[in-house]
């Protein structure tokens, strides 16, 4: 009887060891293809002034004029290399725009935009997930910045594609099949990768 219970228990503990690799492995692969995708991403990140109503709603007119802009302008960007030069030679212009259209809706809050690299958390938009991690993003703070913010994707432009075209849009800017595996519902796991990557992410902080 003890044989057997003995066995059985080695048994149990063999299962929970592979099970432990696999969940190891798993997550070693989701946190590298999560690397790997923040580095061909251009994210937009845009702050409003507070969290009053008429902040709020401005916040999303200055989004709109910005993927305005941009979206013409990434246009023929292979990679996010070009976008980011692209980007880059344009932070300026799209101040001025910014600024346009908060002067346009009554209202004289300074704007500031520059890129640079920020932690996102996993955030999850319509067909599509991504992951947390640090990425490249055209921060647009106005006024105070101390508002909600909206975060999304300038390039690829992924928050402009209907669910259905994000794969494609996706493929066409650099990303590999297994990034656009990672972030859409092409990959039915696709959810509980990113979180293990946000996982991943946040050992590794605590253990810096």
């Amino acid at each position: 009887m003890k044989t057997k219970q003995a066995g059985r228990l080695r048994l149990a503990e063999i299962i929970l060891l592979l099970f432990l690799a696999a969940f190891l492995a798993s997550g070693a692969m989701a946190l590298q293809t999560g690397q790997e995708l923040s580095d061909k991403v251009v994210r937009l990140h845009v702050l409003a002034n507070s969290d009053s109503q008429e902040d709020q709603a401005l916040k999303l007119k200055v989004r709109d004029r910005i993927l305005a802009y941009t979206e013409p302008l990434l246009a023929g960007a292979a990679d996010r290399r070009e976008a980011e030069a692209l980007l880059r030679g344009q932070v300026l212009e799209l101040e001025r725009v910014a600024a346009q259209e908060i002067r346009a809706n009554g209202c004289d809050y300074a704007v500031t935009i520059e890129l640079e690299d920020t932690v996102f958390p996993t955030r999850e938009y319509e067909g599509f997930t991504l992951p947390a991690g640090k990425y490249l993003a055209l921060r647009t703070i106005i006024g105070e910045g101390a508002g909600q913010n909206w975060w999304c994707v300038v390039f690829p432009p992924l928050c402009a594609a209907a669910s259905a075209e994000v794969p494609e849009t996706a493929l066409a800017a650099g990303l590999s099949s297994a990034q656009v595996g990672l972030i859409t519902e092409e990959d039915q796991g696709y959810v509980l990768k990113s979180k293990l990557v946000e996982f991943w992410r946040g050992l590794e902080a605590k253990l810096d």
